[in-house]
């Protein structure tokens, strides 16, 4: 089993790990702890390179596998020979994942905003650094209607909220009011704890992904884009400055 270090501390840089598996086919390792987001929930995955024995190997893609974590290595260095001493050092693509945290941060005002003002549930996203789009149950939006809405994202940002992050017990945790903002469970059966993501004030839903401690870190939002993707489900795309 992997410790998931981002899960309770998103501005974890660097770290160090013990190699538990090596795949050589795949060119995949296993590590006992690790800072690398491996991709879920709309956030795409961490890059960055793990040292081993001096030989530095470019982290190409990070995916989870069960209670895995599976770091894909690039290069063309043989990978490292498993042994009771193989630890390694991980170093994160901190501007990639900075400017991811700042997005998906900026994703959950949106949501929070939307929520609060219109009662409308999220039924999508996704997104890459500082760009990313969120489908909502609108059945008509409007260019007035946008304009509303992302300058109350940005009166978000300009409040300088807290973001806290829990790991609570699911009983606990599903005892929230509109824990989950989506218009599908997306959360499995069998999880016996459930992370949640706050922003003080604003909004509180379960999510897995990292985020920034405060909203003033998010910086400019911008609508660019709307769309109908259906009878009652409107995209809105959004950029960060």
């Amino acid at each position: 089993m992997t410790e998931l270090l981002y899960q309770t501390d998103s501005y974890l840089k660097e770290f160090s790990a013990t190699i538990l598996s090596v795949d050589s086919e795949s060119r995949s390792v296993v590590l006992d702890r690790s800072a690398f987001y491996p991709g879920g929930g709309g956030q795409p995955c961490d890059f960055g390179a793990l040292e081993v024995a001096g030989i530095r190997y470019p982290v190409e893609k990070v995916k989870k596998q069960g209670d895995d974590v599976l770091h894909f290595l690039g290069g063309t260095e043989p990978l490292p020979t498993l042994n009771t001493a193989s630890r390694c050092a991980g170093t994160l693509d901190w501007v990639r994942r900075h400017q991811l945290m700042r997005t998906h941060t900026a994703l959950h005002i949106l949501c929070g905003t939307v929520f609060r003002d219109y009662g409308a549930k999220v039924t999508g996203g996704d997104m890459d650094p500082l760009k990313g789009r969120m489908d909502f149950e609108f059945e008509t939006m409007r260019g007035e209607l946008v304009r509303d809405i992302e300058a109350a994202v940005n009166l978000e940002v300009q409040n300088r909220r807290d973001i806290r992050v829990k790991i609570l017990p699911r009983e606990e945790a599903f005892q929230i009011p509109d824990l989950i903002r989506t218009k599908i469970n997306l959360l499995p059966e069998g999880i016996s704890q459930v992370r949640t993501v706050e922003i003080v004030g604003l909004d509180l839903q379960a999510d897995g992904g990292t985020h920034v401690m405060n909203t003033s870190e998010v910086g400019r939002v911008k609508v660019v884009d709307y769309k109908s993707k259906g009878a009652i489900n409107k995209r809105i795309y959004i950029e960060i400055e």
